[in-house]
């Protein structure tokens, strides 16, 4: 009985490690389509994406001028590369919900420089306001 026990408890177990949400599978990168305004901001961008590849176009910059390189997306999770103002970055935002991303400085060179100095430990939301 007691042998019964700790195999019920066993298969149980590797039941719930193997078992995965359904989103989980989900391709989550058409959800970037469209057109996104940072929160509080008319900071807005364009997005389009095709076979994990992540495009950035500038809509409005709010006087900004910055460039960036395709960008890649890796489920809920797009980084792209970026330069402003003398220096170079990595942009990596996070998919909250078909219409919210959460974007940080995930690298920011030079380090002293005052646009990296600012961007430390700061996000920004970003919402969808036009779906593609």
């Amino acid at each position: 009985m007691r042998l019964f026990a700790r195999w019920r408890s066993l298969c149980l177990l590797c039941l719930l490690a193997t078992a995965t949400p359904t989103h989980a599978q989900e391709d989550l990168s058409q959800h970037w389509n469209g057109v996104w305004n940072s929160e509080g901001t008319l900071f807005a961008i364009g997005v389009q994406v095709a076979d994990g590849i992540l495009q950035v176009t500038q809509i409005e910059s709010m006087g900004f001028e910055w460039s960036n390189q395709d960008g890649k997306v890796d489920g809920n999770i797009v980084t792209v590369a970026v330069e402003y103002a003398g220096v170079t970055g990595i942009i990596q935002a996070e998919l909250v919900d078909a219409n919210t991303a959460v974007a940080f400085a995930a690298t920011c060179i030079p380090e002293f420089m005052v646009v990296c100095a600012l961007a430390k430990g700061r996000q920004a939301v970003f919402r969808r306001v036009e779906p593609d």
